[in-house]
């Protein structure tokens, strides 16, 4: 029995792979696109109501509960379910995947902006600035940290888990993995186990540069911190945080 190892190099080194409709860089780029449609609703959804939830404090706890029920519902039977429900297509997929990453999105959104020190928050109402300017110039800038944390947690979810679109089927890296499934092929199905994985690490190695970048030097918050607290939906407030753009 030939080695399962030597064969899944063979198979990522095989030009023929690499060329035509199913090849390796078509199916990145359609993994790619639906991960970045699932993460644009999710965001579009999640973010405004963090923002809100996160400054306001109001219904906070629904917000915990909901994301909570929603994180443990099964991604195949969810998306087996849309996919009876509104028929084949692209969509029904992406509504499934919409629905499991809108809760790292909402609870890294809202415990950033709950992690800012009041006192902070207090000193720039006081200087009276609006709520808007409050949000947007102090809350967000001093919560980044934190708020970045659950959009890296969502982009490693969808990008993981966007894979099971092909059972319908359809395109993307998971095509590996469910054709080597049927056919019996373990050096495609490894080598689809790959390819996600380094697309995933390649990805939050960006975000750690675009983090690095966005961040003020100012804010100097433990990264283990800010996870814990996106995990937990609750933050402690950032060590010596100043307010951003303290003029209305």
């Amino acid at each position: 029995m030939s080695n399962v190892f030597t064969d899944t190099v063979a198979w990522l080194a095989d030009p023929l792979h690499w060329s035509g409709s199913g090849g390796i860089p078509v199916r990145l780029a359609e993994h790619l696109q639906y991960s970045g449609l699932v993460l644009l609703i999710a965001a579009a959804i999640s973010i405004p109501v963090g923002l809100f939830i996160g400054h306001t404090g109001r219904g906070r706890v629904v917000a915990v509960a909901v994301a909570g029920a929603l994180r443990a519902l099964p991604t195949l039977g969810l998306l087996v379910l849309f996919a009876l429900l509104a028929g084949s297509g692209l969509m029904p997929p992406v509504w499934a995947l919409v629905i499991l990453t809108v809760p790292p999105l909402l609870a890294g959104t809202y415990a950033g902006i709950s992690s800012v020190d009041r006192s902070v928050v207090d000193g720039a109402r006081a200087m009276g600035m609006t709520e808007l300017q409050i949000l947007f110039k102090v809350e967000v800038p001093n919560g980044l940290q934190v708020m970045f944390g659950g959009i890296r947690t969502a982009v490693l979810q969808v990008i993981a888990t966007v894979s099971v679109v092909a059972y319908l089927p359809l395109g993307g890296l998971g095509r590996y993995l469910f054709d080597g499934l049927v056919l019996q092929d373990f050096p495609r199905m490894l080598a689809g186990s790959f390819l996600i994985a380094a697309l995933a690490i390649a990805v939050d190695l960006i975000l750690a540069a675009v983090q690095r970048l966005a961040l003020s030097p100012g804010l100097t918050l433990d990264s283990r911190g800010s996870h814990k607290a996106t995990a937990d939906s609750t933050a402690t407030a950032p060590a010596g945080a100043a307010v951003q753009g303290g003029t209305p």
